[in-house]
């Protein structure tokens, strides 16, 4: 199955939730995930906060995330708070 968004909402500074279409869904922080020139805008939170979801985050630059690797982030970070 391929995974994609189908929702997020901007939840302050670099966190942002994230529903995906096999019904998983949390919150991920992406402070740590702005590597290349692409990312440079979205270090500020008020630039990050634009994004829009088309079957991933897509920013007005240009910049997105593979779908993959919003999901991989989001289950990394249950497994962390699950201990």
């Amino acid at each position: 199955m391929l995974v994609h968004v189908v929702a997020a909402q901007h939840r302050g500074a670099h966190r942002v939730w994230l529903r995906f279409n096999d019904g998983l869904e949390g919150e991920v922080d992406l402070a740590g995930a702005f590597r290349g020139p692409v990312f440079e805008l979205l270090k500020d939170p008020s630039y990050f906060a634009r994004f829009q979801v088309d079957d991933t985050l897509v920013w007005p630059n240009g910049a997105d995330y593979a779908p993959e690797f919003l999901y991989d982030r989001l289950k990394d970070a249950r497994r962390q708070v699950a201990g």
